[in-house]
């Protein structure tokens, strides 16, 4: 599977906005989007195999929220750090911010990290992060342009032993505007196995990016999951991307917020 490992990023450059001008109506963000460790960071203890796995990153959901934004004249923030060093889709109070163990590899090199620390993690990449995203919708509402949030992850065909069998899944709190009519479009092509929310829930506290910057403003937003078996590869990405952009298209005009409408 393609790797980013080798990304170049600087303790200022750990959030990237791609097209912030984007007239579609949509904004991605890709919360997992790259395996980089910053060098002071080393590989936090672990070996490098163990870098290329879901444990440090989402593989596939780059190429495929890019070539989403790219088709849809979105805008895409991304992150550029591993979540292994911060998970950017975690509140601050969160157990799993920093994880000391992940799908059970021991990460060494985030235990017993002191207040300070984990404090320059936040500064490094979670609040450049929020501030982009923020940013970006932010100026959207002020100037009255409809807007939905969409965050672009991946998930491993194998969990603890357990065979997942969706290939996407569509996660959704009580607002289903976009989420209602994704899954009924996916769920009409009988050649999909389509999970509602699998293999995630927001109860599984996976939604913080859109609870933060999506529904506590009112703006529609939504979360796919695709299985990472299904994005290894370029023309995998090339059909999920293709296929989801095809869907998100014909959702209906009404599923979008403005500043004026989000403070009703």
């Amino acid at each position: 599977m393609a790797t980013e490992r080798h990304d170049s990023v600087a303790a200022s450059d750990s959030v990237r906005i791609t097209n912030p001008g984007g007239a579609g109506r949509f904004v991605f963000t890709c919360d997992h989007a790259s395996n980089f460790l910053p060098e002071e960071y080393g590989t936090l203890g672990l070996p490098e195999a163990e870098l290329s796995r879901h444990i440090a990153w989402d593989p596939g959901a780059l190429p495929v929220a890019r070539r989403l934004a790219g088709a849809l004249d979105a805008t895409l923030v991304e992150s550029r750090v591993s979540r292994l060093v911060i998970d950017c889709n975690r509140p601050l109070d969160a157990p799993n911010l920093i994880c000391e163990t992940s799908e059970g590899t021991v990460v060494p090199g985030n235990a017993g990290l002191t207040a300070e620390q984990r404090q320059a993690r936040i500064d490094l990449a979670w609040r450049p992060f929020h501030d982009a995203v923020e940013q970006v919708v932010g100026a959207r509402l002020a100037t009255g342009r409809p807007t939905c949030l969409v965050s672009v992850h991946s998930f491993t065909p194998v969990y603890f032993g357990m065979a997942r069998p969706w290939q996407i899944g569509i996660v959704h709190d009580d607002d289903t505007r976009l989420a209602g009519p994704m899954i009924a479009a996916l769920k009409a092509r009988p050649e999909l196995t389509v999970g509602v929310n699998e293999p995630y829930s927001p109860a599984d506290r996976v939604y913080f990016t859109l609870e933060q910057h999506a529904r506590r403003r009112g703006v529609p937003c939504a979360m796919i999951e695709i299985r990472n078996d299904e994005i290894a590869g370029e023309a995998g990405q090339a059909r999920w991307a293709d296929l989801l952009a095809e869907t998100l298209r014909a959702l209906p005009a009404g599923g979008h917020a403005s500043e004026a409408a989000s403070q009703r």
